[in-house]
């Protein structure tokens, strides 16, 4: 990695060793872009013309400059603070040669295997860690890992996974995608809103969607699975919100999995969600998967009873995974070419937003808000999303966001002691999507006010280094006479000290208010956590900052800190490097002190800082008695 300036310009600054002193900021010899918080006269004229905006003239030499910023960064990346890439993967069809091959044969088989790795693409592809992958595929498979270009998700043809409740969607999705991504519990009804991930088989990716049970009435479950499914999907509101999420699965794929049970036989449900899929949707291709075939030796007599059903009948385990290839290849079969359209895997990113909270505060909501449709489903029973559901939006300037919205998170007594099984496993996907996240939405409820749970979040994100936007959200319930957005916003930043630097909205999110400030604060947020300073601001902060307040001595001792010079090595969250004489003599409040000059004279509103402080090596003083001896024996 090359940062700072020296990198930059590409070859070092002179060097002045006339005159001791801390390192002294001068003017570049080009216009240097400066903010207005720094005092631009420090940019006069001086005698000394140098390309790089730093003269270093404390015995610090070109080498040891060049070196600062190697320091730095490999100092942050092996304390966790810059993404890593994964190393390019080795290609598994290599082909061998026989037995007593000649010369020339081992060494054309080099040539290309040296040729094949000098265009391969960059990437991993991911490991399922399900024990069965289905990776493998048939013949002509190629790794996602050297694809030069990936086809936009929003162009791949999708396939939607509907059913009973109880079936087994969510385990048959997660076989597909090869990942745990849905909440998979034998319980009724824990699927309600509708998920989305890209998967692949063979040389053919598509996109994979997962929805809630059809079944509107708990009562026509079976006795043991009722009491359950009377908690779960028959709030009031909740089995309708369900089947509309299912509804629109369906209608945006171009292929449906009818996924049905062989344990429990053909049911009356099985034939009804067969005929409203003929009657609403005649033009989409139908496969009819029977799970729960674990035993292989009874598949045939499980699958006798849905023959007639019209369609053939594929006996699949999500469990154990048999007989998911034949329905791969038949899936696979019937499928569109994708649309036209291609991207470089290069290519930024959308924006990752992790919408968290308490349960019940309107996190849903605000995601609905924000996506201007009903894309999670909102309901006044806690708990009402269970999955983290990702939603990509377009802004009109051309900006992506991918909007995860995840679990309410309660306290780990209360998870512990819940009767509902899942809650726990929906606790641990809202975990997971905070740190895949670049920006956590925090939501409070306004009427309840700050909790604990709120102040555990708060700090779950600073140690976690994602940027932070706090949202108090059902704003119109509070009486405007005790409370405004002014005080709302200190008194939030006084208790979540943690995160005292994030951005805070007051909105409304059932009723729309000020859900765009949501979305610009959320921008602002993103920006700033991937921002990179010149090394030369940074210096410059540096320099005013020690001049305001010079940095502690040592009692007893006498010794001052002195900081050479300062650099950022990464940035999500920006990561810079103090290279110092002692980091020892840099008490905390001094550090939050330099923390503060850095927010106040460069900004980094709603992200978080990392701040390191490098001292010098300490000199090894035990070989110099041996090197005095040796010189005295030989004068004598």
């Amino acid at each position: 990695m090359r940062c700072g300036s020296l990198a930059a310009h590409g070859r070092a600054p002179s060097v002045n060793f006339t005159r001791p002193g801390r390192p002294v900021i001068v003017a570049p010899t080009t216009v240097l872009n400066c903010p207005s918080h720094v005092n631009c006269g420090q940019k006069r004229a001086s005698s000394v013309r140098v390309q790089s905006s730093i003269e270093f003239v404390e015995g610090i030499t070109k080498e040891e400059a060049a070196k600062f910023d190697k320091i730095a960064a490999s100092l942050v990346a092996r304390l966790g603070n810059v993404q890593d890439h994964s190393p390019e993967d080795e290609d598994e069809d290599e082909e061998l040669l026989p037995f007593g091959a000649s010369p020339e044969e081992v060494a054309a088989r080099q040539a290309r295997l040296a040729q094949r790795r000098s265009t391969a693409g960059s990437g991993s592809s991911r490991s399922s860690g399900m024990g069965l992958s289905l990776a493998a595929g048939p013949d002509g498979y190629v790794p996602r890992s050297k694809r030069r270009r990936q086809i936009p998700d929003e162009c791949l043809p999708k396939v939607a996974i509907v059913g009973r409740p109880n079936v087994g969607k969510s385990a048959l999705f997660n076989r597909i995608a090869g990942a745990a991504v849905a909440v998979v519990y034998d319980t009724p009804g824990v699927t309600r809103d509708r998920l989305y991930t890209r998967a692949f088989w063979g040389d053919k990716d598509f996109i994979m969607i997962d929805t809630g049970g059809l079944m509107s009435d708990a009562t026509r479950l079976p006795p043991d699975l009722r009491s359950e499914a009377m908690r779960s999907i028959s709030a009031e509101g909740l089995p309708e919100a369900i089947e509309r999420q299912a509804a629109a699965g369906v209608a945006e794929a171009d292929t449906v999995v009818l996924l049905v049970d062989g344990k429990a036989g053909l049911q009356s449900g099985d034939e009804e969600i067969l005929s409203w899929l003929r009657s609403n949707h005649p033009t989409k291709s139908v496969l009819l998967a029977v799970n729960k075939c674990d035993n292989a030796g009874k598949a045939d007599e499980m699958v006798a009873d849905f023959w007639g059903l019209g369609l053939q009948p594929h006996s699949v385990s999500a469990i154990n995974g048999s007989g998911t290839g034949e329905l791969l290849d038949e899936m696979v079969r019937l499928l569109p070419p994708p649309s036209s359209g291609e991207q470089d895997e290069d290519k930024d990113r959308p924006l990752a937003v992790a919408i968290v909270g308490r349960p019940n505060v309107g996190k849903s909501s605000l995601l609905n808000a924000i996506a201007g449709e009903e894309r999670s489903i909102v309901c006044d029973m806690s708990g009402t999303t269970r999955d983290a559901v990702d939603t990509r939006i377009t802004l009109p300037d051309g900006q992506r966001l991918t909007l995860i919205d995840t679990a309410g998170i309660r306290k780990r007594a209360r998870v512990a002691d819940s009767r509902d099984g899942a809650e726990a496993i929906s606790v641990d996907r809202a975990m997971r999507a905070v740190r895949r996240a670049d920006v956590a939405v925090l939501v409070i409820d306004a009427v309840e006010g700050i909790t604990q749970q709120d102040f555990r979040l708060s700090e779950l994100f600073a140690s976690e280094g994602k940027a932070v936007v706090v949202v108090v959200n059902k704003w119109d319930r509070v009486d405007p006479q005790l409370w405004t957005v002014e005080k709302m916003a200190e008194n939030v930043r006084t208790q979540l000290r943690h995160v005292s630097w994030a951005s805070v909205v007051c909105t409304s999110a059932i009723n729309g208010r000020h859900v765009d400030d949501v979305l610009e604060a959320v921008l602002e947020a993103g920006a700033q956590h991937a921002r990179r300073v010149p090394t030369a601001t940074l210096n410059m902060v540096l320099k005013e900052a020690t001049q305001w307040k010079s940095p502690p001595s040592q009692r007893g001792s006498g010794r001052k800190g002195r900081i050479y010079y300062g650099t950022q090595a990464g940035t999500r969250p920006p990561s810079f490097v103090f290279f110092v004489n002692d980091e020892k003599l840099f008490a905390d409040d001094y550090r939050r002190y330099m923390e503060r000059q850095l927010r106040d004279n460069i900004g980094f509103p709603g992200s978080p800082l990392r701040l390191f402080w490098r001292g010098k090596p300490k000199r090894d003083h035990r070989t110099r008695p041996s090197s005095a001896s040796s010189a005295t024996s030989a004068s004598s």
